[in-house]
């Protein structure tokens, strides 16, 4: 069960919060539900660079909260602000034109530890793939950083026609335990993929970051728990 499920989805109500938080009717919901995703989406590809971990998004009756997590924040505030007011303001115009601008509050928060975010880790790596920068030291150089940040655990996967084999393949590294089927143990998974000249290049990364046993919700309301 836990190799052919998504690790956050599987520990999501048990270590981890909801990365959306509101109520709705059962009329509303798909199209707010809708919102969200390419509110997600939007951001992460807009903010590649900037090395976005997560978005939460919070809403009342007649506000939204847009909380993004990012290992930049410089990058997405701009100078003066000016940078988070243009992100909002198409945000509005693309996703959210019954909410006036005021309604629209956007969060940006800094990663402590930028290192341990697969999201992170996983932008880096495609970025340095599209590149052309050799595949295998794009993992172990990602590999050696995860570690040196304090993670007991990095398993990297990447498939596709690596270096540009006319057979598509796949390479596997693996460093640590990575204990999947264990709901308590903290384990930040993402997948993307790298668009070269040769097609597309999948990359998965999965981060074992410790274990989690109190059940009270942290400030970024990501993990509900405390590490060992």
């Amino acid at each position: 069960m836990g190799h052919k499920v998504n690790p956050k989805i599987f520990r999501t109500g048990v270590i981890y919060s909801w990365p959306s938080r509101w109520f709705s009717s059962a009329r509303s919901f798909p199209e707010k539900l809708k919102e969200d995703v390419q509110i997600r989406k939007y951001i992460t590809k807009k903010l590649r660079e900037a090395g976005v971990d997560r978005v939460n998004i919070e809403r009342s009756p007649h506000k939204i909260t847009v909380s993004v997590h990012t290992a930049k924040p410089g990058l997405v505030i701009g100078r003066g602000g000016s940078g988070a007011e243009d992100l909002k303001k198409d945000i509005k115009k693309r996703f959210l034109p019954k909410f006036k601008l005021g309604d629209i509050n956007l969060n940006i928060n800094e990663v402590d530890r930028p290192n341990l975010s697969a999201q992170v880790v996983l932008q880096s790596m495609i970025l340095e793939i599209e590149k052309r920068m050799p595949y295998k030291r794009v993992m172990k150089q990602a590999i050696q950083r995860v570690q040196r940040a304090g993670a007991l655990g990095v398993k990297i996967l990447v498939k596709g026609r690596l270096n540009g084999a006319e057979i598509a393949r796949d390479e596997k590294i693996v460093a640590g335990k990575i204990p999947l089927h264990t709901l308590r143990a903290d384990i930040d998974y993402s997948r993307g993929a790298a668009n070269t000249t040769y097609g597309a290049i999948g990359v998965k990364i999965w981060i074992y970051r410790g274990e989690i046993f109190k059940k009270e919700e942290s400030k970024a309301g990501e993990v509900i728990g405390g590490q060992k």
